[in-house]
């Protein structure tokens, strides 16, 4: 029963070490890659910002083809008699107009130009 005892301890003993030296291999390699993670992050908000200006000229786009479908649905439901045509115009033209505000302020706020 001592016998079993001991090599149980020392086996226990080895799996610690051994789990000791991955763990401190483990961070080491790690401690490596995290210096290449700024460098990564530098990278992706360049391509970002670089994105960004023809993001908002496709925002214009967008509300611009939007106000086109919104005026030609106001003008068939107002040729109709309609009710509520004013309203209808309203939603349309307030989403145009929110593209077009969302683009601006997001430009102004990250200083792109």
């Amino acid at each position: 029963m001592k016998v079993c005892v001991v090599n149980c301890f020392e086996k226990s003993k080895r799996a610690m070490l051994c789990a000791s030296i991955t763990a401190v291999l483990a961070v080491s390699s790690l401690a490596v890659y995290a210096q290449d993670g700024i460098k990564g992050i530098e990278e992706a908000n360049g391509k970002v910002r670089g994105y960004f200006g023809v993001g908002c000229d496709l925002m214009y786009a967008v509300g611009g083809v939007l106000g086109l479908i919104g005026a030609v649905r106001v003008y068939q439901k107002w040729s109709n008699g309609a009710p509520e045509t004013g309203s209808i115009a309203a939603a349309w033209f307030g989403s145009c107009v929110f593209l077009v505000i969302v683009a601006t302020v997001l430009k102004s706020f990250f200083g792109i130009q």
